[in-house]
């Protein structure tokens, strides 16, 4: 019967540590499997982070050629307007000899003398001023106009940059502490998997070696009558 006793006690305490062992290693698989799932999927995000640096690089460009094109032609777009601006615009001089013979033929029709050159100056004035002089203005407006929405788009683009940049630093971070914590965890259940079995085996054994302590007491009482 000891003999019986302490072959069970055996069996249990291998069967204890054996499911320990099992429990141990299914929760090492599990370890290692979340640690490879957590690198894939960091992989992704940088993967998406650089992919969005890429497609976002030609607007950024864009907008830092527009951004030092401004800062190039700002002291022109802001200066005064000069007369050689006016006298380049297209269709300006023929604009002048037309009003300017036109102004004269009605002057010299009206008297004549003085008048003429009056008139001819009066319309140069008038038309220099009213129309050619906005016309500059407006060209220089256009033109910066044209260079901020570009640098606009420009600006757009590295926001996003940095957003995704952002998105990205904050997602790795969580998907490194949700995993560290699921590891760990992990960890903690394989250890007290090996405990629980060890305490089981020991306790296989205890209870059996505590039954040939007892049978071999009686044993001795029994030979003793």
């Amino acid at each position: 019967g000891a003999a019986l006793g302490l072959a069970g006690a055996a069996l249990s305490a291998r069967s204890a540590r054996s499911a320990a062992d099992t429990q141990a290693a299914a929760m090492s698989n599990a370890s290692a499997l979340q640690a490879q799932t957590a690198r894939e999927s960091i992989d992704l995000q940088r993967e998406m982070y650089e992919k969005s640096l890429e497609l976002g690089k030609p607007y950024r460009e864009a907008g830092y050629s527009a951004l030092t094109r401004i800062q190039d032609l700002l002291p022109g777009l802001t200066s005064q307007v000069s007369a050689n601006e006016i006298r380049n615009l297209p269709g300006f001089q023929f604009a002048i000899d037309q009003g300017i013979g036109a102004a004269r033929q009605n002057a010299n029709v009206g008297g004549g003398g003085s008048n003429i050159d009056r008139a001819a100056q009066k319309f140069a004035i008038d038309y220099t001023t009213s129309v050619a002089m906005p016309q500059v203005l407006a060209q220089r407006q256009n033109i910066y106009n044209t260079l901020a929405g570009v640098a606009g788009i420009g600006q757009t683009a590295a926001g996003g940059a940095q957003q995704a940049g952002a998105g990205y630093g904050a997602n790795v971070a969580n998907i490194s502490g949700t995993t560290a914590g699921a590891i760990g965890n992990l960890g903690v259940g394989a250890g007290n998997a090996l405990a629980s079995g060890n305490i089981a085996a020991a306790n296989s054994w205890s209870s059996a070696l505590n039954n040939v302590g007892n049978a071999a007491f009686m044993y001795s009482l029994m030979n003793k009558g």
